[in-house]
């Protein structure tokens, strides 16, 4: 592709007819950057200050935008920034978990305005969209009409293959569950209560998603990353972009080869996932919904998080390195469905067990820890719609900016 034809999809473009690509970009950079005055946006887009001005205008009589603190200059009128508006853009981001389903209501800044949860031994699917029906009634009408009606969309993440969930957790009376969501048309099953527009997404690669636009994914150009649920997964970041892949499970880390502590061969998944915390709490009659409760304390049950965490870092160095070896990425980010201090432990013990393998040919990644936790999957969820209709690709913003 040639110069032109790349500055042309990845800036501004002042033809006419092209507003809706214009005002996206805008958007996009204030969402990554922050609040900034208009000047900043001409220079950041490409865009010539006559356009971004009448833009900015017409996003802030639309309710998108919003004016922050005037701030004076050495000389000349006091320049106004402009920032996103909370209120201008809503989004549902529902997570269907294999313990859990969570759903929450979430603004365009990232901000989680109503949250709700339930939490099942497994996940069947009419318990599941009661949940999620009546969770959509009762928030909309909670809400003030101006705010209802900027409700953009519901994004969906579960685990790819969710049927197959049954059979990896080994437990037999979960199977039957499990199994029911291999023939359900999601969106034609939420058609049914909800006239908005549904989005699907592989749970982790939601969790990255969320990541990458409201938490640390802006510090790194390309990035793997870790999501330890009840069962582990992961997400790939290119050129500042999460890449899904072509049938949309690009970044299955948790199906990455490994070795269990008896030398038999095994997947990451079943190694370093809260699922083998769970069985253990079991063996010791622990009921292990504690693990999953809002707020979590895993506190009193440390002597049995104590070697799940051991366990759980040795083969997570042993798969970033892995990663790695196939695409040199800048960093691995972790996080998870646990307490934050548990995710601080996890990171720390990493990068000490990195500094013990064999890295030859290799350049030794960054482990840095995750900053959104145990809502990731939903709030990347949540952000599908906002991303399809309001924002650009983030590669594109970063080519501009």
């Amino acid at each position: 592709m040639k110069d032109a034809e790349v500055r042309s999809i990845s800036s501004g473009l002042s033809q006419k007819g092209v507003r809706d690509h214009n005002e996206r970009l805008l958007l996009s950079l204030l969402q990554r950057h922050g609040e900034r005055p208009g000047s900043d946006l001409a220079r950041l887009s490409g865009l010539s200050p006559p356009t971004v001005s009448g833009i900015l205008r017409r996003l802030e009589g639309d309710g998108l935008l919003e004016r922050g603190t005037p701030t004076r200059g050495r000389v000349g009128k006091p320049s106004i920034p402009m920032r996103l508006a909370g209120g201008g853009v809503l989004s549902f981001g529902l997570k269907i978990g294999r313990r859990s389903a969570d759903l929450l209501l979430m603004d365009i800044t990232g901000v989680i305005r109503h949250q709700r949860q339930i939490v099942y031994p497994s996940p069947d699917p009419e318990a599941v969209f009661a949940f999620l029906a009546h969770g959509l009634s009762e928030i909309t009408a909670s809400l003030p009409r101006v705010e209802a009606v900027r409700i953009c969309g519901i994004g969906v993440a579960m685990p790819f293959e969710m049927w197959r969930a049954g059979y990896q957790s080994g437990d037999q009376g979960s199977e039957q569950s499990f199994a029911l969501w291999r023939d359900i048309d999601i969106r034609e099953v939420i058609a049914g209560f909800s006239a908005l527009p549904v989005g699907i997404l592989n749970d982790a690669t939601a969790a990255c998603q969320a990541e990458h636009v409201y938490g640390r994914g802006k510090e790194f150009q390309d990035y793997a990353y870790f999501f330890i649920g009840a069962f582990t997964g992961g997400g790939i970041v290119l050129n500042n972009s999460v890449f899904q892949g072509r049938q949309g499970n690009a970044g299955a880390l948790g199906s990455l080869p490994s070795i269990s502590p008896n030398g038999e061969s095994m997947q990451l998944v079943d190694l370093a996932s809260i699922h083998r915390l769970e069985s253990r709490l079991r063996e010791v009659e622990i009921d292990p919904a504690l693990l999953w409760q809002v707020p979590q304390d895993w506190s009193g049950i440390s002597r049995y998080v104590e070697p799940w965490l051991g366990q759980t870092a040795q083969d997570l160095a042993k798969a970033a390195l892995s990663a790695c070896s196939v695409i040199d990425f800048e960093a691995i980010v972790i996080d998870g469905a646990f307490p934050a201090a548990i995710r601080e432990d996890l990171v720390d013990r990493v990068r000490r067990y990195i500094v013990h393998q064999d890295t030859r040919g290799l350049i030794p990644p960054r482990i840095e820890a995750g900053t959104v936790g145990g809502n990731a999957r939903a709030i990347g969820a949540a952000s599908g719609p906002i991303l399809s209709q309001y924002l650009l690709d983030t590669n594109a913003v970063s080519a501009v900016a």
